[in-house]
């Protein structure tokens, strides 16, 4: 039961922070920022708040300093809305999933471009030695005449 509790009130803190976001917070360090999730402790003292930024490493950079110095802003208000007891303290921390997704996409393109020259070259390959390298019995045809004869 306090789990769906605590998943609700997280979903909440969501929203109110990517609309704090969008029309709020008019820091021009802050970049075009997507708030990814919210994670709560289970007693619901502490948020932890991904988000991804699109653009340059310096855009990352003032999007981080942004959301650091609009924190207390973006507690209080979530205090506002969600009317609890206590406040959850804000933590904002970069999402790297997708960083991660982009890097095993590339591993993945090179393994389809390896596979592909694998297979190019396999096409067109020779046997170094005979088409069929298993050995087989001898076979006489004379026996086998003999035999049919009999």
């Amino acid at each position: 039961m306090a789990g769906q509790r605590v998943r609700k009130v997280a979903d909440r803190i969501h929203v109110i922070v990517a609309q704090m976001l969008e029309r709020r917070i008019k820091d021009p360090r802050l970049g075009f920022v997507t708030i990814t999730d919210v994670r709560l402790t289970g007693d619901a003292q502490n948020a932890s708040i991904f988000y991804t930024v699109m653009g340059t490493q310096e855009e990352i950079d003032g999007t981080a300093a942004a959301l650091v110095s609009a924190t207390g802003i973006i507690r209080s208000e979530v205090g506002k809305q969600l009317g609890m007891r206590f406040t959850p303290s804000i933590e904002f921390f970069l999402d790297t999933v997708p960083e991660s997704a982009r890097e095993i996409e590339d591993l993945l393109a090179k393994a389809r471009e390896s596979d592909q020259a694998v297979a190019s070259q396999a096409a067109t390959a020779t046997y170094a030695g005979d088409a069929d390298p298993y050995k087989k019995p001898r076979v006489d045809e004379s026996s086998e005449d003999d035999e049919i004869d009999e």
